[in-house]
């Protein structure tokens, strides 16, 4: 499952690398301006965008193939990463419902479903911090349970 987003993630960073970097071109060549501003900045402004959110969602789905291949759940930066990216998509799904239509929106949850069950997962339930050590490694005396009461 984990191998899936990282797939997922890097077309998507593809795509939207792509998609930026059309709009770029587009806008150099048509020599369109939107409120006075210069065409070349606004231009520059989406190809630059378009790699940085490109890096963005390949750096997010090479953790995601890390947990894949590691097969232990991310930790620390690449945890924080996959949430990030999973409110990203929350709320890109959220702006594609209204500017772009239905279709985007499922993808969008689609994405989201899959960054959040990727997290869940592999989310392993970790011992319990008041739990004795096995191995006697504590320090201190170990840990009984009280007798059983007896009949009289």
């Amino acid at each position: 499952m984990a191998f899936v987003v990282s797939v997922v993630l890097f077309g998507e960073a593809l795509g939207i690398a792509a998609l930026n970097w059309i709009l770029g071109l587009a806008v150099d060549r048509q020599d369109m301006s939107l409120a006075g501003l210069d065409p070349h900045v606004m231009s520059v402004s989406s190809k630059a965008g378009g790699i940085v959110f490109g890096l963005y969602f390949a750096l997010c789905g090479l953790v995601a193939l890390l947990v894949a291949l590691r097969d232990r759940p991310a930790a620390g930066f690449g945890r924080v990463l996959l949430i990030s990216a999973a409110v990203v998509h929350g709320l890109l799904g959220a702006f594609t419902w209204g500017l772009v239509g239905p279709p985007a929106f499922l993808f969008m949850m689609l994405v989201l479903g899959l960054i959040v069950l990727l997290l869940m997962t592999y989310d392993r339930a970790a011992e319990p911090a008041d739990a004795a050590p096995q191995d006697g490694a504590g320090g201190g005396t170990p840990v009984t349970s009280p007798a059983a009461p007896t009949a009289p």
